[in-house]
């Protein structure tokens, strides 16, 4: 524990140990990993991250902020760093919870509070950082293969084999490719967090984030001010509107740069870059790399 904020519940820092990677995990329910529930299991907030998933079956709950959120077999709960948690309803779930700072990823997400947010593959964490956790749903195809890539993180963990740091990280990053993925979908993960007036706004950014659009346009959409709507985006999600009509822009254009040979001005006019320079320019500054240079890293 490392103390309290303005009178409100305890802090828990992650201490980091030389040589150990910086990644617990813990089994939930009956066969519970050595240690249990976090420290306490009574309110409290972290400067860590974690992920909660929640596999076998119906059963418990989870209080974050001021909702408690029912727990479904197949759901995946994302915790933000400063979220008040309450992990008492947990004792009767079965599932597993990982935490992790976000250092853990390397020099792409360095351990400031507000720069983890650009890590790709922790941004799914950041819609939970400003309105609470992020809830996703694991299809139930696929839980089983989430057991076991949790179950073997665990196992490595406890048995600290040759190998088992570079074992650790590369199970954890795979989990955060899952969740990725599981989160490319925003307006529909929105509808099942609850936040049907954002899930109206990714709605609109999907039909026309390819042509000229402007936060003018989505406010109109959504009959807000576009006052009104960058607070409650930004208050919601961590990004403005324009960020998010960017990003869906930048994630069609990953895509096509890889699956087709279509020229790069030709990509940037189809993801709504009506000057190739401007389209170029915005792909260098989010990816380090130029729309081609991305291209060829990719290929043979």
């Amino acid at each position: 524990m490392r103390g309290r904020r303005d009178d409100g519940p305890p802090v828990y820092t992650y201490e980091m140990v030389p040589g150990v990677p910086p990644v617990s995990a813990i089994r939930l329910g009956q066969e519970s990993s050595p240690g249990g529930l976090p420290p306490g299991a009574h309110s409290h907030s972290h400067d860590f991250l974690v992920l909660t998933f929640h596999l076998e079956r119906d059963g418990g709950s989870l209080r974050l902020g001021d909702r408690k959120w029912q727990i479904e077999a197949g759901d995946v709960y994302l915790i933000a760093p400063g979220e008040i948690v309450d992990p008492s309803g947990l004792e009767v779930a079965e599932g597993w919870a990982v935490f992790f700072p976000p250092e853990v990823l390397g020099s792409r997400a360095p351990g400031a509070y507000l720069s983890w947010r650009a890590h790709p593959l922790l941004f799914p964490f950041v819609r939970g950082a400003a309105g609470g956790a992020q809830r996703l749903k694991v299809p139930s195809a696929d839980r089983s293969s989430w057991s076991e890539r949790l179950s073997a993180l665990d196992l490595e963990l406890h048995e600290r084999r040759d190998g088992y740091q570079e074992a650790v990280l590369a199970h954890l990053t795979l989990l955060l490719v899952d969740v990725s993925r599981l989160a490319v979908d925003v307006a529909d993960d929105l509808r099942l967090n609850d936040e049907p007036l954002l899930a109206e706004v990714f709605d609109f950014i999907e039909d026309r984030y390819h042509e000229r659009v402007s936060l003018r346009d989505v406010a109109r959409a959504v009959s807000l001010s576009r006052g009104h709507l960058t607070t409650v985006v930004r208050h919601k999600t961590g990004r403005t509107v324009q960020e998010w009509i960017a990003e869906r822009r930048m994630a069609e254009a990953r895509r096509l740069l890889v699956e087709t040979d279509l020229a790069v001005e030709e990509v940037g006019r189809r993801v709504g870059y009506g000057d190739p320079g401007y389209f170029v320019r915005s792909f260098r500054h989010g990816h380090g790399a130029t729309p081609l240079g991305w291209r060829r890293a990719g290929r043979p």
